[in-house]
C-alpha cells in the first residue's frame, strides 16, 4: 500500500481537525498549539488520497518537536492504522506520544507502539449542577481596584478580602472553557474552591460554553474541590516513550 507522509499547512488539514474534535467530543487540552504555532502538522495520503493527519509538539520546549500529540484517520483507513502511525513516526521523529485516555485511536497507538506509560494530568468534565452555599462571599467579577487579584477574570471576596480567585480559559476547541482558580492560602480548606469552581460553571454556561477542567494526576485537593463542584474525572492525559 502507498502510505504517504508530508509537512502540511494549517488550511490543509482543517477539515480534517473538525471531524477529530467532533468525533473526540470533548475539550482537547492541546488545541491551542495549532493557533499559537507550537506545532508542525502532517497529511497522510494513501494511494494518492488524503487519508488523515498528525501533528507533533515539543514536550518541554516550545521550539522542539519531540512529541506526537494528535492523530487522526478517515475510518476507511483506519485498517492501516499501525502501518500510518509508524510511517509517521519514523517522518517526524518523535521520541514521546502524548493522547488524552478519551481519544481512543492515539491512545491506542500509545499503548501499542510506547513504553514507560505514566499518566501526567486528570481530566474533567460537568456532571452535576450543585447548591453549594457560602452565605458571607461575594462571587464578581474583578475590577482595576483588586490589585491583589493579578490577571484573574473574578473572585470571592469576604467582609472586604479576597479569598479567592479564578476565570475561563477560552482558547480550547469549541465550545468548551476551561475552569482555573486558585485560593488563598489563609483561607484554604472552608470550600471555597469548590464554591469558586460551581460559580465559574455558572458563567461558562451563561457564556453558552461548556465547563471543563483538569488538574496534576498527584494533586488529590484539586481532584476533590473539582468532584465537589459536579465534574467527573472524564479522562487521563497520557505520556509514553517512542520504541
Amino acid at each position: 500500500m502507498d502510505i504517504s507522509i508530508r509537512r502540511a499547512a494549517p488550511d490543509d488539514i482543517r477539515a480534517f481537525r473538525t471531524l477529530f474534535l467532533h468525533e473526540l467530543n470533548r475539550q482537547f487540552i492541546c488545541n491551542k498549539c495549532h493557533d499559537y504555532g507550537w506545532a508542525d502538522s502532517y497529511l497522510f495520503t494513501v494511494a494518492g488520497e488524503p487519508a488523515g493527519y498528525g501533528a507533533v509538539w515539543g514536550t518541554d520546549r516550545r521550539e522542539d518537536r519531540d512529541t506526537i500529540f494528535e492523530f487522526y484517520l478517515l475510518p476507511p483507513y483506519r485498517r492501516l492504522v499501525h502501518e500510518i502511525f509508524l510511517a509517521f513516526r519514523a517522518q517526524c521523529g518523535a521520541v514521546y506520544v502524548e493522547a488524552q485516555s478519551n481519544d481512543a485511536l492515539l491512545s491506542l497507538m500509545l499503548f501499542s507502539h510506547t513504553a514507560n506509560i505514566r499518566a501526567e494530568a486528570i481530566l474533567f468534565e460537568d456532571d452535576v449542577t450543585t447548591g453549594l452555599q457560602q452565605p458571607d462571599v461575594t462571587f464578581r467579577e474583578v475590577t482595576s481596584a483588586d490589585e491583589s487579584a493579578g490577571d484573574n477574570e473574578y473572585l470571592l471576596e469576604q467582609e472586604g478580602r479576597i479569598v479567592a480567585t479564578g476565570g475561563l480559559m477560552l482558547n480550547y476547541n469549541y465550545p468548551y472553557a476551561d475552569i482555573y482558580m486558585d485560593v488563598k492560602e489563609p483561607f484554604r480548606g472552608n470550600g471555597y474552591g469548590s464554591y469558586i469552581v460551581q460559580e465559574l460553571k455558572r458563567e461558562a454556561y451563561a457564556r453558552q460554553r461548556v465547563p471543563a477542567a483538569r488538574c496534576n494526576i498527584s494533586n488529590r485537593i484539586s481532584q476533590r474541590t473539582l468532584e465537589r463542584a459536579g465534574l467527573k474525572i472524564c479522562g487521563y492525559r497520557l505520556k509514553g516513550d517512542a520504541v
